[in-house]
């Protein structure tokens, strides 16, 4: 006569925890091998090894991708702005502003050969590039996102520089103020940043009413209003 046998609850959770155990182990090392494969191993969006330049990015101290590992091509900064100063978008935005938001600030007597201009929401620096071309001789971006060699990472809200600085903030960024996380803040550090008897002059979009402009910068009054085309689109220059 046979007995059959049942196991115990516990037993049953022993040999559960066990399972678990083992599968949590094997998962792990699968995980550790497949990141070791991916660092030692280039993405197929790399660049092949045999067309790297001389600039690399090396494995230490810690990747950031499998490219890290194998070398990725790293374009510098002076070759990206050529690129971009190439392409037909960049001369078109630097003609308009050029001829259509230059002449009314040296107009104004806001802008000159010596002056320092401080361009917000500068993205790739076609602003900054733009006032040099035209003969400025100290302008500078910031915005974000770095991007060098034009511009430089900083807060709107907080800018890095002293009362008084600059000579001119400009920003040809409809969405630079009004979209801005607090727009009375960042008006307060624009009005900081220029010395007395400068200018700010800011792109609004039509929408925006002059008496808002007006509200926001509080130490400051509206000496013209043109309407100007930046980039093939219309907007209102408040200076």
């Amino acid at each position: 006569m046979a007995a059959s046998t049942t196991r115990s609850p516990a037993a049953i959770d022993r040999h559960a925890v066990r399972l678990i155990t083992r599968v949590s182990i094997a998962m792990a090392v699968v995980a550790t091998l497949s990141l070791l494969y991916l660092l030692r191993h280039a993405s197929i969006y790399c660049f092949p090894a045999s067309h790297q330049p001389a600039l690399t990015i090396s494995l230490a101290p810690f990747p950031r991708s499998s490219c890290d590992a194998a070398s990725r091509r790293v374009v510098p900064p002076d070759h990206r702005l050529a690129k971009l100063r190439a392409s037909p978008r960049w001369r078109h935005r630097a003609a308009s502003l050029a001829t259509s938001a230059f002449p009314p600030l040296r107009g104004l007597g806001i802008l000159a050969t010596p002056s320092r201009v401080l361009c917000l929401a500068a993205g790739a620096g076609h602003a900054v590039d733009a006032f040099r071309v035209a003969g400025t001789r100290d302008a500078i971006g910031v915005d974000l996102v770095e991007f060098p060699p034009l511009v430089r990472r900083a807060d709107p809200h907080h800018l890095p520089f002293s009362d008084g600085a600059f000579d001119l903030v400009f920003s040809d960024d409809p969405s630079a103020t009004f979209g801005a996380l607090f727009p009375s803040r960042l008006a307060r550090e624009a009005e900081r940043a220029i010395r007395r008897g400068g200018g700010i002059a800011l792109a609004f979009d039509r929408e925006i009413e002059t008496v808002a402009v007006a509200t926001l910068f509080k130490r400051s009054r509206v000496l013209d209003v043109k309407d100007v085309t930046l980039d093939g689109s219309q907007a209102s220059g408040r200076s």
